[in-house]
């Protein structure tokens, strides 16, 4: 599939780019960042997949994380896709910051009129990694997937949900339980419909519940002054004590004083970078 470069960067002797393609699944086009570290220049790389929250582009992630010193000396190639499909004219997708354009929740919608483009899951699990793969120089067995918020979530899922498939999964400040929290209420009663037992399918609390697959070694960072914590948005209790029960390692940091931002990203990639690294340089 084609791929037309948007940007180029160069950043700690690999580059940063940008670039657009026309997505089967999402039926429009579509944006990723990516970083290729030196090491890509003379062989094959791991990939580590980035999944941004709620009303984020491609380029939160690339411009703020501040990722990049990290993933060039492990000689890692990093990903940042977009958070849903864009300009589709479909009637409401621009009407609240946290459902429709910016806020796909990385499920495969089944209700109209959303069901024709909201796919991202399959997006990020299937198409963009064979995209990547097609056009890079990756190892297509070595990847990992991390996120923050909805990516939070994102990254959770995709690792539950495909035992094996990816070596590592962290994130920051997940939605853990989606069906429990208000945004995941609206967002999946829009997308997957008012029969909530097919919501459990991408609720990582859920999920875990029965996941019986290779073992997953999870890291997540919270922030314990952020406002969504408060509001019951994350719920990570609900999580940790699903992983406890089924005895899956989750290693969980509440970090005193940060809240749900970048700045609080920025201030502990470099160790889920090198968690991700552990598995996927073995």
């Amino acid at each position: 599939m084609a791929l037309k470069q948007i940007s180029s960067n160069k950043c700690f002797e690999g580059f940063q780019k940008v670039f657009e393609h026309d997505s089967a699944e999402l039926k429009c086009k579509m944006k990723f960042g990516i970083y290729l570290p030196p090491k890509a220049e003379s062989g094959k790389c791991p990939v580590l997949y980035w999944l941004s929250g709620l009303t984020c582009t491609e380029q939160n992630f690339i411009t703020k994380a501040a990722y990049h010193q990290a993933a060039s000396e492990l000689g890692i190639i990093v990903v940042a896709p977009d958070t849903s499909p864009r300009g589709c004219n479909i009637d409401g997708e621009e009407e609240s910051w946290d459902f429709g354009t910016g806020a796909g929740f990385y499920v495969n919608a089944t209700e109209d009129p959303w069901k024709t483009n909201y796919r991202m899951y399959s997006y990020i699990v299937e198409e963009l990694p064979q995209l990547i793969n097609g056009n890079f120089s990756t190892d297509p067995d070595r990847i990992s997937i991390f996120g923050h918020s909805m990516g939070g979530h994102g990254a959770l899922i995709c690792a539950l949900k495909n035992p094996g498939k990816y070596k590592s999964v962290s994130a920051f400040a997940p939605i853990c339980n989606p069906i429990q929290c208000p945004w995941g209420q609206k967002a999946f009663g829009g997308y997957l419909g008012s029969d909530t037992g097919k919501w459990e399918a991408y609720d990582a609390t859920h999920l875990v519940k029965t996941y019986s697959g290779s073992q997953l070694d999870i890291l997540i960072d919270q922030g314990k002054d952020d406002q969504f914590l408060s509001a019951g948005q994350l719920l990570p209790d609900n999580f940790i004590a699903a992983c406890t029960e089924r005895k899956i390692p989750v290693v969980f940091r509440l970090q005193e004083g940060y809240d749900h931002s970048y700045f609080f990203i920025t201030t502990f990639v470099n160790d889920h970078i090198r968690h991700h690294a552990k598995y996927l340089n073995a």
